[in-house]
C-alpha cells in the first residue's frame, strides 16, 4: 500500500476498548472519493471518528502519507484534514461567518486573529458553497441545512488535504445535494483533495464515488468500484431488503411490484412506458408488459414494476413462440395501454398484435411527451 496517501491496515474501530468493526483495510491515492455505505447503526460513522482522532483506535494503523497518524499532532493534522461530522455544533452568539473563521485557526497565531489574507479565504469559502447571506445571521438561527452548508465552508477554508465528512447531504433539498457533491467532486479531481464520506443515498454514492466500502453491523467488506459493489444482489443483502428493490442501472430505489394476476396490459418502447408503469404501480393495478426487447429501457423498469414481462432478445424479429405467448396474455387482459413507439423491420409483428387488439376496442391509446 504503499503507493497510497491515506492508508489504513486491519483497523479496529470500537468503544470502551472493543472492536465493533475489524480488518479495515482502506487505500486512497490523492483526489479520489472514498464512501461508506450500509444500515443505520454498522459503524460507518465509528470508522470516520476513529480516522480523524475523535475516537481511539482499538488497533491496527491509520498513516498519511508516511507518517502514522498517532506521530501526528492535532494542529499538523488539522493542517491536513477536515472533518464534518454529524454532531451539531451550538455556540452562543456566534455568526455563520464567525463559524466559518474558525476553519483558519489552525494557521493563526494563538490569539486566533485573521489576516486579510485569512479573511479573503473565509469569504471565498462560503461563496463556493453559497452560504455567503448566511454570514451575518446567528448560527443557531438557521436551518439544519444552511448549517450543514455553514460547516462545509468551515472545512474548506481550512484548505485540506482529506476532507472527512459524515453523511453530508442530510438535511439539504435535491438543490443543495447536488451542489455539494459537485464541490466536492471539484475539489477531488480540481484540488487534488482526497474525500472520504458516508452517505445513505446509494444512487448518489454510485454517480460521485471512485471508491464504495460497504460497511454492516460487525463486516466490513472489501473496497471496490461502485460498478463492483452496487450490484442488485448485494446492496439487497446489505441493507436486508424484503421488500422493493434498488436497481443499478437506474440508480434508484424501487417499491415492490403488485402482486396479481394482470388484467392490464401496456404495449411500449424507448422510456415511453416508463411513466405509464409508475402510474399504474400508485393504483395498485398489477400489469403486464410487452412486448420489449431486453435492451429497451422501458425493459429494465417493467422487469421490477410489472406482474409479468414478455421479451425478445435485442435486435431479432419478433419470434413465434413470444408472440403467440404474448397474443395469449394480451386475450386474458380486460385493458391494453399503448403509446406512440416507433415501428421498424424487428417489432412490425407487435404492430401486428396491437392491431388485432384495437380491433376488438380494448385498447387505451396513451400519448406520453
Amino acid at each position: 500500500m504503499a503507493d497510497y496517501y491515506f492508508k489504513t491496515e486491519d483497523l479496529g474501530v470500537g468503544y470502551h476498548g472493543r472492536a465493533i468493526l475489524e480488518h479495515v483495510n482502506i487505500g486512497l491515492k490523492k483526489g479520489e472519493i472514498l464512501t461508506l455505505v450500509g444500515p443505520n447503526g454498522a459503524g460507518k460513522s465509528t470508522i470516520l471518528r476513529s480516522i480523524t482522532r475523535q475516537l481511539r483506535i482499538i488497533n491496527g494503523r491509520v498513516a498519511v502519507g508516511e507518517k502514522d497518524l498517532s506521530d501526528t499532532t492535532y494542529q499538523e493534522l488539522a493542517k491536513k484534514m477536515a472533518v464534518v461530522l454529524t454532531d451539531r455544533v451550538r455556540p452562543e452568539l456566534m455568526t455563520g461567518h464567525d463559524i466559518v473563521a474558525t476553519g483558519r485557526y489552525p494557521y493563526t497565531g494563538r490569539l486566533g486573529i485573521l489576516s486579510r489574507e485569512d479573511e479573503e479565504k473565509v469569504d471565498e469559502a462560503m461563496e463556493l458553497v453559497q452560504a455567503r447571506e448566511l454570514g451575518c445571521r446567528l448560527f443557531t438561527s438557521l436551518s439544519d441545512g444552511q448549517k450543514q452548508r455553514i460547516l462545509l465552508a468551515r472545512a474548506i477554508c481550512q484548505e485540506p488535504e482529506i476532507l472527512v465528512l459524515d453523511e453530508p447531504t442530510s438535511f439539504l433539498d435535491i438543490k443543495y445535494k447536488l451542489e455539494l457533491l459537485e464541490i466536492l467532486r471539484q475539489m477531488a479531481k480540481g484540488q487534488n483533495i482526497t474525500v472520504i464520506m458516508s452517505l445513505h443515498e446509494i444512487d448518489l454514492a454510485g454517480k460521485v464515488s471512485d471508491l464504495v466500502i460497504p460497511v454492516r453491523e460487525g463486516c466490513v467488506y472489501d473496497c471496490g468500484t461502485p460498478e463492483e459493489i452496487l450490484r442488485e444482489e448485494f446492496i439487497r443483502e446489505l441493507y436486508g431488503l424484503e421488500k422493493g428493490s434498488f436497481d443499478p442501472v437506474f440508480g434508484s430505489i424501487e417499491l415492490p411490484r403488485q402482486e396479481g394476476e394482470p388484467r392490464t396490459a401496456v404495449i411500449s418502447a424507448g422510456g415511453r412506458g416508463i411513466p405509464v408503469y409508475r402510474r399504474l404501480q400508485k393504483e395498485g393495478v398489477p400489469f403486464l408488459a410487452g412486448i420489449l426487447y431486453r435492451n429497451d429501457v422501458d425493459y429494465q423498469l417493467a422487469r421490477r414494476l410489472a406482474g409479468r414481462v414478455i421479451a425478445e432478445e435485442p435486435f431479432q424479429d419478433i419470434s413465434d413462440s413470444v408472440y403467440e405467448e404474448a397474443r395469449e396474455a394480451f386475450h386474458k387482459c380486460k385493458e391494453v395501454i399503448y403509446t406512440d413507439i416507433p415501428w421498424g423491420s424487428c417489432n412490425r409483428r407487435l404492430k401486428e398484435l396491437l392491431e388485432e387488439v384495437k380491433n376488438r376496442g380494448e385498447a387505451v391509446c396513451v400519448h406520453v411527451p
